[in-house]
This record gives structure tokens, C-alpha cells and sequence, in this order.
């Protein structure tokens, strides 16, 4: 699922060191027993639906965020659908975004240290929400267990993309179980997420802070390539170019599309085609609209990441 020569990305689950990843992008949804479907239909296996909790410092019960998820676990990174579970600050972040549009309103990064992260992007002139201690039940095949990472966010509007994080994972073994990483759609891993914008060139300097690289610029707009993954940013003519099938285009940003690495795009599409969910074959790639439980935006499903059309 890499690139070999000189840009060949890390191949390992989780950073080390001062390296970046693309972990993982949500969907925020209304319905997440209609998203599991729509997941399924299009070929992924979901995990079970969790609540999402932070731990209480004082010793109390558990508190919810405010949200819970369904994912979908692939061996490099993941996906993930969100939706709205209590009223909090985060529930109510959720539902200003579901205001805009339904789709994918979440990118986040995996780093190897959140403190040093999070005090990096202070630094860099972010306004900062303080380090989060997240938690949810998981259950595995020995029984129930605890997914737990430390979150890093900017204060809601910093990134009006949406929200846009960094973590580290601290349960690797319970958040990638063996018995959910395999898809009939083929899905190894998450590659790119592709984000249209008003100001590219506004949005690449946030970008480069944030994520602490700089900008190649290619024929769709400036690029982040991180030590797994990369980060497209397109002004929202390029997307007719790049996905002319997209039905419409929610204000700006808009996270179009991401892609997903498969072992057999034979099997993607036939999975797509068996789910009764639209799609475009292209000689290297396969574009698949999001079913509407999941929101506006696509899919790109690839063999090898340098046949991505933005990669060319």
C-alpha cells in the first residue's frame, strides 16, 4: 500500500519518534445503525456501536463526551462514524457541524507524544483545549476491555475544516483486534484525505502548523505528505475534475473524499456493485459516493497509492 523509492511512507501501525500519521477520518451521522448498514453494503466489516467516556478525575463514574462511533479497523489506520449521544460541549460541536452537512467532519493525526504535540501547537500560536483523557468500552475476544488515547484538539474554529486532531493511541492490542481487520471489500488502509477549500494558500499555512510539514504544491493545490498518509487541499473547481460524479458541494471546507488502500479492486467494485452503491471504474482506481446515510462526499479505492489521481 506504499510508495517505493524515495517518498515510500512508513509502513507501521502507530508513530514513533517525531513522525505524523493520518490515523483516522469520521463521517458525523444522525443514525449510526443506518451508517453501520450503509458501511456494510459498501463492503467494510463495523465494530460494534460504543459510547465514548472521558474518565472523572475525582474518582466518580465515567462521563460521556458527548459522542459515540461505530469504525471501521483497517491494518493501517482507520475510518470512523460519529454520532450525537449527550448534550455537551462536544455534542453540541457536533451538532454545529451536522449543520453544515452530513459527511465527514474529523481528521485526526497519530503522534507519539500528545503533551509535546500539544504544547508544539500552542507555541505555534493555536488557541489549545486542554489534553483529553479518552476512553471507550471495546470488547474483545477475552472479554470487555478499554480503548484509551490522549487527545489533542484546538479550540473550536482554529481549523474551520472541522475537527481537526492529534492523538496517541495508548491500547494498540484492543483498538486493532484481529477479528475486525478484515473487510470483503479488500481494505487494508486509510491513505489521503482530500479537503476543498476557499483560500488554499490561507488553509495550507494552518495546515503546515498544525502538522509541522511543509506544502508541495501539485496541479490540484498544495499537499501534505506525512511520514503515512498525505493531506490534499483543492480549491472546489478541482473537485469536478477530481470526482466529476459528486452530487453537490456543502459550503466551504467540504472534506471531500478520502482513499482507501484495497488488495483487489476487482473485489472493491464488486462489493460496491452487490451493495447497490454507485461508483465510477477508472483504469487504477475506483470513485464510490458515499451512501446518504453516510453523508456527501466519496470514496477512492486503490491498489496502489501512486495511481491516486492527486498522487500522479
Amino acid at each position: 500500500m506504499s510508495e517505493k523509492g524515495p517518498t515510500a511512507e512508513v509502513d507501521r501501525r502507530l508513530p514513533i519518534g517525531g513522525e505524523i500519521f493520518l490515523d483516522h477520518v469520521a463521517h458525523f451521522v444522525a443514525d449510526p445503525e443506518n451508517a453501520s448498514r450503509a458501511l456494510e453494503r459498501a463492503g467494510f466489516s463495523p465494530t460494534p456501536i460504543s459510547v465514548q467516556v472521558n474518565p472523572d478525575p475525582a474518582g466518580g463514574p465515567p462521563q460521556p463526551t458527548g459522542t459515540g462511533n461505530v469504525t471501521c479497523m483497517l491494518d493501517r489506520g482507520y475510518l470512523e462514524v460519529l454520532f450525537r449521544t449527550a448534550d455537551t460541549p462536544l455534542g453540541r460541536e457536533f451538532d454545529a457541524a451536522m449543520a453544515r452537512y452530513g459527511g465527514v467532519h474529523l481528521a485526526a493525526f497519530a503522534v507519539a507524544d500528545a503533551s509535546a504535540t500539544h504544547a508544539r501547537l500552542a507555541q505555534s500560536g493555536f488557541r489549545m483545549q486542554p489534553l483529553v483523557a479518552m476512553q471507550r468500552p471495546v470488547e474483545t475476544a477475552a472479554g470487555e476491555d478499554i480503548a484509551a488515547f490522549t487527545v489533542v484538539r484546538v479550540v473550536p474554529g482554529e481549523m474551520p475544516e472541522g475537527r481537526i486532531q492529534a492523538l496517541t493511541h495508548l491500547t494498540e492490542r484492543t483498538v486493532w483486534q484481529p477479528r475486525w481487520l478484515t473487510h470483503p471489500n479488500g481494505a487494508v488502509g486509510l491513505l489521503d484525505v482530500v479537503v476543498a477549500e476557499t483560500d488554499v494558500e490561507e488553509a495550507a499555512g494552518r495546515f503546515r502548523r498544525f502538522l509541522d510539514r511543509d506544502a508541495r504544491a501539485n496541479q490540484f493545490g498544495p499537499a501534505f505528505h506525512l511520514d503515512r498518509g498525505r493531506v490534499q487541499l483543492v480549491v472546489a473547481a478541482s473537485l469536478a475534475q477530481l470526482f466529476p460524479g459528486l452530487a453537490m458541494i456543502p459550503n466551504l471546507p467540504f472534506m471531500a473524499a478520502y482513499a482507501i488502500a484495497v488488495t483487489s479492486l476487482e473485489q472493491a467494485a464488486a462489493c460496491l456493485q452487490a451493495g447497490h452503491v454507485g461508483f465510477e471504474r477508472r483504469t487504477a482506481y475506483v470513485i464510490a459516493q458515499f451512501p446518504d446515510d453516510l453523508g456527501v462526499g466519496c470514496w477512492v479505492f486503490v491498489e496502489n497509492a501512486s495511481a491516486l489521481p492527486w498522487r500522479r
